[in-house]
């Protein structure tokens, strides 16, 4: 867990690819797949997967397939 910070009163450590990372890299990057996007943040396809799964469950962003893929886009 190396550089994650830990909040000093309650012990608990920062989340490490905040959601807001996400809506600013589909904002920079306009629709995209989960690779684009795991690649901009840095971070596994999988946690890019269901950072965006999550964001799309609160109505944030959409989704749409395209033959195998999803693309990922701002629900405006």
């Amino acid at each position: 867990m190396g550089d994650r910070d830990r909040d000093e009163k309650s012990g608990k450590f920062s989340e490490e690819y905040p959601l807001q990372d996400f809506l600013q890299a589909l904002d920079e990057l306009g629709p995209s797949g989960t690779t684009d996007v795991s690649d901009y943040i840095g971070c596994d396809r999988r946690t890019a997967y269901l950072k965006l799964k999550t964001l799309e469950e609160n109505g944030e962003i959409r989704s749409r397939k395209v033959g195998n893929s999803l693309l990922w886009d701002l629900d405006d």
